[in-house]
C-alpha cells in the first residue's frame, strides 16, 4: 500500500519574522527529501483546508474568531510566542486539513500510513487558547474527526516532541475514545505533563505521561518509551495510531534538546509502528510538530519517512 506525504507551498506564507518556527524549516526538509530521492517514492495528494466546523470539534468559537480577526487586521501576537501574519489563519486551516485528509484516507484503507509536513504546529493549542507557536491543534482536530465522523472506536496519540503536548492532553482529558501518550523533557515548557496526570471522568486512565529529566541516558530513554508505550497500548487497544512527531528532542536543537541522535527517531518510529502493526493493521498518521534546527530536522524527518516507507512496503508484500 502507498504512503502519503502531505505538503503545500502555502505553509510558507505563515510569516513569523525572526522566530524559530519559520518557513526555512519546511523548505530545508523539502529540498533534502527531493535530493535524496525520498519525495518521489511517496504519494503527494491534493487536499482541502479543514472546515471551521471540524475545528470546532476541539476549539471554541471565540478562539477561532480571535485568530481569524487578528490575521484580517494584518497580524500580531496571540501570545508572547505565537505569531500571526495576514495569511496565518488560512494556513492553519490548511495544516489541519492535511491532518484530516490523511486520517480519512488511512482509516478508509486508501493508504498504509501518512506523514504531514505542516506548519504551524499544533499540540500546545488548548480548547480555548493558541500558544507555544500553535494556532490550532492539528492532531486533536484530526483525532476528533476520526472518533466522531469516521467512528474509529479508539485513537491513540503518541507525542514524542521535547515539549509536553499540553493542548492535546487538555482537549481529551475527559475523553475515553482518544488516548494520549507523551514522552517529553520535564521540568520544561509548558510545565505540564507530570506522571500523575492521567485524565478525569470517562477519560481517567486514557492519558499516560513519561516525563524525562534532562541528561537521561538516551538508550535508557528509548527502552523506557518502548516498555511504557507497549503497556499503555495493551490497555488502550487502538484502532488508529497518530504521532505528534516533534524532532526538537534532537541534541542539536536550539529550542529543545533531550540528547537524542538522528537515528533515535528511526527507533522511535519503529516502536510506534510495531504498536500499530499489533493493534490496528499498521495504520499510522504522523504530523510534524517541533524541530528548530532545519538541517537536523531534515535529517530526522528523512529517517522517519524511511521507516514508515519500509512499513508500508512490507504491508504491500
Amino acid at each position: 500500500m502507498t504512503s502519503l506525504l502531505y505538503y503545500h507551498d502555502r505553509y510558507l506564507q505563515h510569516q513569523t519574522g525572526k522566530h524559530p518556527e519559520c518557513p526555512l524549516r519546511l523548505t530545508t526538509c523539502a529540498t533534502q527529501l527531493r535530493d535524496k530521492k525520498i519525495w518521489e517514492k511517496w504519494t503527494v495528494p491534493t487536499f482541502s483546508p479543514a472546515t471551521v466546523e471540524q475545528v470546532k470539534l476541539v476549539h471554541d468559537r471565540d478562539m477561532i474568531t480571535m485568530a481569524r480577526e487578528l490575521a484580517e487586521k494584518g497580524g500580531g501576537n496571540l501570545d508572547a510566542d505565537t505569531v500571526v501574519s495576514p495569511e496565518s489563519f488560512h494556513v492553519a486551516l490548511l495544516a489541519a486539513g492535511a491532518a484530516v485528509d490523511a486520517t480519512r484516507k488511512v482509516v478508509q484503507g486508501e493508504a498504509a500510513n501518512a506523514f504531514c509536513m505542516i506548519r504551524p504546529p499544533g499540540h500546545h493549542a488548548t480548547a480555548d487558547k493558541a500558544m507555544g507557536f500553535c494556532l490550532m491543534n492539528n492532531i486533536a482536530i484530526a483525532a476528533a474527526v476520526a472518533a466522531k465522523e469516521l467512528e474509529v472506536p479508539k485513537v491513540l496519540i503518541v507525542d514524542w516532541d521535547v515539549h509536553h503536548g499540553n493542548g492535546t492532553q487538555d482537549i481529551f482529558w475527559r475523553d475515553e475514545n482518544v488516548a494520549f501518550f507523551s514522552m517529553h523533557r520535564y521540568p520544561f515548557y509548558p510545565g505540564s505533563g507530570d506522571r500523575d496526570a492521567v485524565g478525569e471522568g470517562p477519560g481517567k486512565g486514557a492519558t499516560w505521561n513519561l516525563p524525562v529529566p534532562y541528561g537521561t541516558d538516551r538508550m535508557a530513554m528509548l527502552t523506557t518509551f518502548e516498555y511504557q508505550l507497549q503497556e499503555f497500548a495493551e490497555r488502550v487497544k487502538p484502532d488508529l495510531v497518530m504521532i505528534s512527531a516533534g524532532f526538537d528532542a534532537h541534541k542539536d536543537d536550539p529550542v529543545g534538546d533531550l540528547g537524542l541522535e538522528t537515528e533515535d527517531f528511526a527507533t522511535l518510529t519503529n516502536i510506534v509502528q510495531e504498536i500499530a502493526d499489533t493493534w490496528c493493521g499498521g495504520r499510522v498518521v504522523s504530523l510534524l510538530e517541533g524541530g528548530y534546527n532545519p538541517p537536523r530536522l531534515a535529517d530526522s524527518i528523512e529517517v522517519h519517512l524511511r521507516e514508515l516507507g519500509k512499513a508500508a512496503a512490507k504491508k504491500q508484500s
